[in-house]
């Protein structure tokens, strides 16, 4: 197994903290607020010359800074996202991991260190089978693959690039003011027209196996051309710009994903917080105040609980500050509680939503007993398997959504 040099790990840590310049952070907000496929516009409205936008951002793809790709909006196409914690039993972890693909719903899937010592993962699994799915994984436990396994549902994902309002180009540090936001998180205004707020219900919306495919697609990669769409489906750039304009339209993309790495993989870490607050409305009055902290990435709200599940990459020195600024917030009543897992970015493994798994005139395909069925035939070839797929994994570069 291969490790890099000291100066190539130092060359790294240099490399992204150069890239982080003026112009670039310029054209990294404009892209946040117009989106990545309006370039003309970012370039008349920034008077960059559009070639050197082009090729600013093409650099910063190259060098593993950013990625662009879409979240799709996962209710409105009849599916929910689910987060899956799993406790291995000792010399189990590999059967695990693979028992956590059976369903092929995962869209992540990675190892973790906390409140769960295992795996952690994210499936997208047909709303109307979340019990069934629940039961596929509270089996592990029993076959004696795990010591625990918890699942919890979430609702849409918000995504957020790094506030750069705390980066100082001049030295090219980022501050971390953790006394100032602790006591503005710890002043949420209580807005009573806040409580009697209602969730957003997603509108039903008609779409079709290639709508799906053309999300699937900006999945992958949000910049996609429509010439490629064309030559997917066989169809003319015409066809392809009015398919591509009619997932927008039907709100089937929740949102654009602008993966940034704000500091070195090399001298950071990525984590996924739960925090509970005392209610919906601390919750929504805090979220706005979090959306705006450097470190935070994303966040989830749990699905019946007053509860987010927040994304942060931190710089690793500066975890005790963010769990010293947590451990106010429940002092001071703005937090009932809060946990952590530190994710293994390098162990993760990404996949779009199962879209083959999508009929016409029927919906999402769910099948328990085939499931099952693959389940059992994992646990009886378990030796063979496990010493064949052991192996081990060098260092290299991450992403962090």
């Amino acid at each position: 197994m291969k490790f890099p040099r000291a100066e190539e790990y130092f060359r790294r840590i240099h490399r992204i903290m150069q890239l982080l310049d003026e112009d670039n952070i310029r054209i990294i907000s404009a892209l946040n607020k117009h989106g990545p496929r309006n370039l003309q516009l970012i370039a008349r409205e920034l008077k960059i010359p559009y070639p050197t936008l082009y090729s600013r951002m093409a650099r910063l793809e190259e060098e593993k800074v950013l990625h662009i790709w879409c979240n799709p909006n996962y209710s409105r196409i009849g599916l929910t996202r689910g987060m899956v914690l799993v406790d291995p039993l000792p010399g189990r972890e590999l059967v695990v991991q693979e028992a956590l693909r059976i369903p092929n719903h995962w869209i992540r899937l990675m190892r973790c260190m906390g409140e769960c010592n295992g795996y952690y993962s994210l499936h997208a699994v047909p709303t109307l089978h979340v019990r069934e799915f629940e039961e596929f994984i509270e089996q592990l436990v029993p076959l004696g693959l795990a010591s625990m396994s918890r699942v919890y549902w979430l609702e849409e994902q918000y995504t957020f690039i790094p506030n750069f309002e705390y980066y100082d180009l001049a030295s090219r540090m980022w501050r971390f003011p953790w006394a100032a936001w602790a006591n503005q998180l710890a002043n949420v205004s209580n807005d009573p027209a806040m409580e009697s707020r209602t969730l957003s219900i997603p509108r039903a919306v008609s779409f079709d196996s290639r709508d799906l495919y053309v999300v699937k697609e900006l999945c992958k990669d949000a910049t996609v051309k429509l010439a490629d769409i064309a030559r997917m489906f066989d169809i003319t750039l015409p066809a392809a710009k009015y398919r591509f304009e009619s997932v927008m339209k039907k709100g089937l993309v929740q949102e654009y994903v602008f993966d940034i790495l704000p500091y070195a993989p090399e001298m950071s870490e990525l984590y996924e917080v739960r925090l509970d607050f005392k209610n919906d409305n601390t919750l929504r009055s805090s979220s706005q105040k979090l959306a705006k902290l450097p470190f935070v990435l994303s966040f989830s709200k749990f699905k019946g609980l007053a509860s987010l599940a927040v994304r942060i990459y931190l710089p690793r020195g500066e975890m005790n500050n963010l769990i010293a600024m947590l451990s106010i917030l429940v002092r001071e009543g703005i937090l009932t509680n809060f946990t952590y897992l530190w994710l293994e970015s390098l162990t993760l493994k990404s996949q779009t939503f199962s879209y083959e798994k999508f009929r016409e005139g029927s919906g999402w395909e769910y099948d328990n007993n085939e499931y099952n069925d693959s389940l059992q035939n994992l646990l009886s070839n378990i030796s063979k398997r496990v010493t064949k797929e052991t192996y081990f994994e060098p260092m290299s570069m991450v992403t962090i959504q």
